[in-house]
């Protein structure tokens, strides 16, 4: 079983940036027979959770939801076991509980936070105006 911990949240100004990490406890994510997604989602008060990007652990392919394109990017670290999410010119809309998620099967990409098989605690970004 796949286990998940985010780090990086913090508070900080619009216009700036800031980087979570996702580290995840098992060693191999790819193999011959499957291949993990990795998503990121946030949830904002009163508000559902929402799809932001997912990376293929295998081929590193990324998709992303259209209101952060151009801003967020997610990356991952093989030999760290850790899925990345840079975000830059932060905006008071992006404040929010982030999530990283893992799903363990086929296709590509995967937006829907259903189909994720486990969960982080989720890490709390505040943008400041």
């Amino acid at each position: 079983q796949v286990q998940l911990v985010e780090t990086g949240g913090g508070v900080v100004q619009a216009g700036g940036s800031l980087r979570l990490s996702c580290a995840a406890s098992r060693r191999t994510f790819s193999s011959y027979y499957n291949s993990y997604v990795m998503g990121w989602f946030r949830q904002a008060p009163g508000k559902e959770r929402e799809f932001i990007g997912c990376i293929n652990w295998r081929d590193a392919r990324t998709n992303y939801a259209d209101s952060v394109k151009g801003r967020f990017t997610i990356s991952r670290d093989n030999a760290k076991n850790t899925v990345y999410l840079q975000m830059i010119n932060l905006e008071p809309e992006d404040t929010a509980v982030y999530y990283c998620a893992a799903e363990i099967g086929s296709g590509f990409p995967i937006t829907d936070a259903r189909r994720y098989d486990v969960w982080g605690q989720g890490t709390q970004v505040t943008v400041s105006s």
